[in-house]
């Protein structure tokens, strides 16, 4: 009886080893998306008032939780049924991801005609305000189910041919990452002004440490998303070259000489603006016929 118990002990021990190593591994795929995701977000969950941030955050981590619980169902029965199919989808989000990457350093070079903003009045009426609210949060929820699919695709790639129970695990940790993680940084992010700000209003001299460091945190919050930002699409075009160049044979043995993540970029890019021309000129001509 005790021995069974001891066999079973080192059985969970063992799985959750094995767990803890491949995601790991999901994780460092999935970075890229998870980076890009976190900087979507801190900016479509900012640019509210100050006490309504958090109530949007919280709005946006529930959707993102039922985006995961209605994707990982599907993505443990294609695992299961239909394998093959997990590439296919791997690869079509990898057309996305370069496509994305590519659109971000076009409208960087290029940018785009300032668009014009929403602003508010003094007149408007709260449910005007709450009507605003829940059109960005509708928003900012079906860009995380987009970017949730491949988080998901991605984590399961990782152990397409790992029993069922470790890929439940590994990929249900990532799913639970991907929806904590993110939005716990991003309510730290969207909060930082306001830190800062109370930090000036520690005390009344001026020039004092706390007041040095408020205005450090408040200049420094654009400058951050920025970045994150940047490094997010760099990682977007990195992910989905990777992509490319380990599922596509083509990819797999061009430039052999070049180190990964070179190729791994220079794919990402170049699938990217293959892709983004089409659209470019599908969007054209769909302003001149309107």
């Amino acid at each position: 009886m005790a021995s069974g118990l001891f066999a079973l002990l080192d059985d969970i021990a063992t799985l959750m080893d094995d767990v803890a190593v491949m995601s790991k591994v999901a994780a460092k795929k999935t970075a890229g998306i998870l980076g890009d995701d976190l900087a979507v977000n801190a900016e479509k969950a900012s640019g509210f008032v100050s006490d309504r941030e958090l109530p949007v955050i919280w709005a946006i981590t529930k959707g993102s939780a039922l985006n995961k619980l209605i994707i990982l169902p599907f993505a443990f029965l294609l695992s299961a049924f239909a394998p093959v199919a997990i590439t296919v989808i791997l690869v079509a989000g990898g057309l996305y991801l370069a496509y994305e990457g590519a659109e971000k350093i076009h409208a960087y070079i290029f940018p785009h005609p300032a668009e014009k903003e929403e602003k508010l009045d003094l007149d408007i009426t709260e449910a005007e305000i709450l009507a605003l609210e829940k059109k960005k949060i509708k928003s900012a929820i079906t860009t995380d189910f987009i970017l949730s699919v491949e988080i998901v695709i991605i984590a399961m790639s990782t152990v397409v041919d790992k029993p069922l129970l470790n890929q439940v695990a590994v990929v249900s940790l990532i799913a639970l990452i991907a929806t904590v993680g993110v939005y716990g940084i991003v309510a730290i992010v969207v909060r930082m002004d306001e830190f800062g700000f109370k930090l000036i209003a520690l005390n009344e001299r001026e020039d004092s440490f706390s007041d040095k460091v408020g205005w450090m945190l408040v200049n420094a919050l654009p400058h951050f998303v920025r970045g994150i930002g940047f490094v997010g699409t760099l990682a977007l075009l990195l992910v989905s070259g990777g992509i490319f160049a380990h599922n596509i044979p083509f990819f797999h043995h061009l430039l052999p000489t070049w180190p990964g993540i070179a190729k791994e970029f220079l794919f990402g890019l170049g699938v990217g603006i293959l892709v983004l021309l089409p659209v470019m000129l599908v969007q054209k001509l769909r302003k001149k016929s309107s």
